[in-house]
C-alpha cells in the first residue's frame, strides 16, 4: 500500500505561482509514475501533469501547457507540481496520483493510490 500525502495548496492571486509538493510512503517511489489531477466543485476529476519512473518523460493536460510542471525526486520520494500564471478557473482540489503499472498515462483509472488532495484557489 502506498501512502501519498499532498502539500502546498492555498490562496492565490491570478498571475501568481504555487508549488504543490506530494511525499510518498514506498521506499521503492522510483518504480511508479507520478502523476497530478485536479477536480473543481460540480466538474469531473481533471488530468493535469504526469512523468515517469524516472522522471525522463512528462505529459501535460492542454490547459496548463506552458505554466505547469511536474518533478521529482526519487530519492526524497516526493513528486511536484510548480504552478506559474495561475488563473481562476485553476481554481480546485489538486490530487497527486501513482501507478506501478502503465507509465505517462492520463486516465485516472490507471492509477492505484491517491492521496487525500490539497485546495488552489485563485482569486480574480
Amino acid at each position: 500500500q502506498v501512502q501519498l500525502v499532498e502539500s502546498g495548496g492555498g490562496l492565490v492571486q491570478a498571475g501568481g505561482s504555487l508549488r504543490l509538493s506530494c511525499a510518498a510512503s514506498t521506499p521503492i517511489f522510483s518504480k511508479y509514475s507520478g502523476a497530478w489531477f485536479r477536480q473543481a466543485p460540480g466538474k469531473e476529476r481533471e488530468f493535469i501533469a504526469t512523468i515517469s519512473w524516472i522522471g525522463s518523460r512528462t505529459d501535460y493536460a492542454d490547459s496548463v501547457k506552458g505554466r505547469f510542471t511536474i518533478s521529482r525526486d526519487n530519492a526524497k520520494k516526493m513528486v511536484f507540481l510548480q504552478m506559474n500564471s495561475l488563473k481562476p478557473e485553476d481554481t480546485a482540489v489538486y490530487y497527486c496520483a501513482a501507478n506501478g503499472g502503465v507509465d505517462i498515462t492520463s486516465i485516472a483509472r490507471d492509477y492505484d493510490y491517491w492521496g487525500q488532495g490539497t485546495q488552489v484557489t485563485v482569486s480574480s
